[in-house]
Order: C-alpha cells, then sequence, then structure tokens
C-alpha cells in the first residue's frame, strides 16, 4: 500500500473490479483512450489485471478519509516493449484538485526506490491537454510524438535524479 498526504493507493483486488470498471464505461474518462469498452472487454482486461505475473502493478486509488473509489494508476509494460509505463484514469469528480499528481509522485518515486526502474514513460493523446500538463507537472519530459490508434500520441520519460 502507497499512502499520500489525500491518498490511499492499494493493489488492485477482485473486490475492486465494479469500482474500477466504472473508468472503462466511462465516456469522459475514456475520451482520449479508444472510447468506452465493451462489458467483455471490460472483463478481460480486469482479469488479465488480476492474473498479471510480470512486472506489473495496478493500484486502486481512494480518497484517505472516506476511502471512496477515484481511480487507477498502473506501472506495466509500454506498448514498444522497452520501457515501463505509467499509466492513470481517475473519474472526473476528481479531476483538476491535484489528486491524480498527488497519487502519480508516490508511484513514480515507488518505480524508482524500490522496483529500482532505470526510466519510467507515459503515453497519452497530443490532444489531451491536461494529461499533458499532468505529466510535466511530474517531471516528465516530452521525448517524441508517434501516431498510435489513428492519433498523435505524445511520450513523455523521466529517469531517476
Amino acid at each position: 500500500m502507497l499512502e499520500t498526504e489525500r491518498c490511499r493507493l492499494s493493489a488492485f483486488q477482485e473486490k475492486d473490479r465494479e469500482e474500477v470498471a466504472q473508468l472503462f464505461s466511462n465516456t469522459e474518462v475514456r475520451t482520449y483512450l479508444g472510447g468506452v469498452r465493451e462489458p467483455d472487454a471490460i472483463r478481460t482486461i480486469l482479469d488479465e489485471m488480476l492474473e498479471s505475473m510480470d512486472d506489473a502493478c495496478y493500484w486502486v486509488v481512494r480518497e484517505k478519509d472516506t476511502a471512496e473509489f477515484m481511480g487507477l494508476i498502473s506501472i506495466d509494460l509500454h506498448h514498444e516493449g522497452a520501457d515501463q509505463e505509467l499509466s492513470y484514469q481517475f473519474l472526473p469528480d476528481w479531476w483538476g484538485r491535484g489528486y491524480a499528481a498527488e497519487a502519480a509522485a508516490a508511484v513514480i518515486d515507488f518505480a524508482f526506490e524500490k522496483m529500482k526502474l532505470p526510466a519510467l514513460v507515459a503515453e497519452t493523446q497530443s490532444a489531451n491537454l491536461a494529461s499533458c500538463r499532468l505529466l510535466e507537472k511530474l517531471g516528465m519530459e516530452l521525448e517524441r510524438t508517434v501516431v498510435r490508434f489513428g492519433e498523435e500520441q505524445s511520450i513523455y520519460a523521466i529517469r531517476p535524479v
């Protein structure tokens, strides 16, 4: 478990399925993530997350005082297969209040201090300006852009100091 001033991050478990599924069926959350997923696809994604045997980590993020579900943050292999990727999805009610930055900063610290990763990347649609700003706030630097999934993607990276 990871904790910040306002967030508690715990490993994704079976009991979290219903809440995490909300992220994959929310049109606002999925605007820059390829759209809403169908129920069967969501089940498959969640099954894969629960059965993950590689270096992937999935954290459910909850508000510390109320235990209310906010979102999901993960570290898993990037599409290109070379680096580990930081990913996040938060429900819209929690946007713009600094929770994602706070939780993601804790995950970045974990990645470098506990996992001893040499680098961490993050990929977001270039059109997702809020996500780009968040990654920059976290100290990640834009390395390049690529066209993937039919859209321009910005690939950010951070390395331990």
